[in-house]
C-alpha cells in the first residue's frame, strides 16, 4: 500500500514537472508535425491498462492519418510515417503527451507498456494477466527492450520470433521486481537510452541485462 501511495505522488509530481520541463519540445513537436503534414497533432488511441480496463492514450501523430488503419501488427506502417514523425519516434518526443496520461492517473512512469485492443489476446492471458495487476507505464524494462532492439526490426515475422517472447516475459518481470527501487532505476535507464539514441548510440549492455534479468525470472 505503501509502494502504490508512494508511486502515484511521484508520478503526478514527475508528470507535472516533466509537461514544464520539456515544453519547448511540445512547442516543436507541434510546429513539427504540422509542417510536416498538416492535420491533427494529437493521435488518441485505445489502450489497456490496469485491471484490462480501457482507456485512452495520448501521443503526438507520427503518421500521415488512415480511416481504415487498425493496429493489429506490432510493427508500425513504414509507409505512414512522414520524415519529422521518423524523428520524433527515434528520440521518444512522440511519447510526450503520455504525461497527461500520468496526470489523470491511467498510466505511471513506468510499468508493462499499455496493450492495443487489437492485440490484446496477445499479451494479456495466462500468466502474462500478471501485468494487468500494475498501472501500465511510460517506460519499463519491456518497452527499453523493444526501444534498443525493437525498434531495429520493421519485418512482422522477425519481430514476433526474435522480440516479442522477451518482452512479454520483461513486462512479467516487471511485475515480480516492483518497487520503489526499481522504479528509480528504469528512469535511470530510461533517461540514458534517450541519450544514447540522440549520440547515434545502442545500449547493449543494458539489451543484455533485460535479456538476463528474463531469464532468470522465468526459470523460478
Amino acid at each position: 500500500m505503501f509502494y502504490k501511495v508512494i508511486k502515484r505522488i511521484f508520478d503526478f509530481i514527475c508528470a507535472l514537472i516533466g509537461i514544464i520541463g520539456t515544453s519547448p519540445l511540445w512547442i516543436v513537436g507541434i510546429i513539427g508535425i504540422l509542417i510536416s503534414d498538416w492535420g491533427p497533432v494529437f493521435y488518441t488511441a485505445r489502450r489497456i491498462g490496469k485491471n484490462n480496463k480501457p482507456f485512452k492514450m495520448y501521443k503526438f501523430r507520427s503518421m500521415r492519418v488512415a480511416k481504415a488503419a487498425t493496429e493489429a501488427s506490432l510493427r508500425p506502417d513504414e509507409d505512414r510515417i512522414f520524415p519529422f514523425g521518423h524523428f520524433i519516434r527515434k528520440v521518444k518526443v512522440d511519447e510526450l503527451p503520455q504525461l497527461l496520461n500520468i496526470l489523470n492517473g491511467t498510466m505511471s512512469i513506468i510499468g508493462p507498456r499499455p496493450v492495443a485492443q487489437d492485440q490484446f489476446g496477445m499479451f494479456r492471458y495466462g500468466k502474462w494477466n500478471e501485468a494487468a495487476k500494475v498501472p501500465v507505464g511510460l517506460s519499463g524494462p519491456a518497452a527499453l527492450y523493444d526501444f534498443i532492439y525493437g525498434d531495429q526490426i520493421t519485418d512482422e515475422k522477425e519481430y514476433m520470433e526474435k522480440v516479442y517472447p522477451t518482452r512479454r516475459e520483461l513486462e512479467y518481470t516487471y511485475v515480480q521486481k516492483a518497487g520503489i527501487f526499481y522504479d528509480l532505476k528504469m528512469i535511470v535507464y530510461t533517461v540514458v537510452c534517450i541519450l544514447y539514441a540522440v549520440c547515434g548510440k545502442e545500449c547493449t549492455w543494458m539489451l543484455n541485462e533485460f535479456v538476463e534479468d528474463a531469464k532468470m525470472t522465468m526459470d523460478k
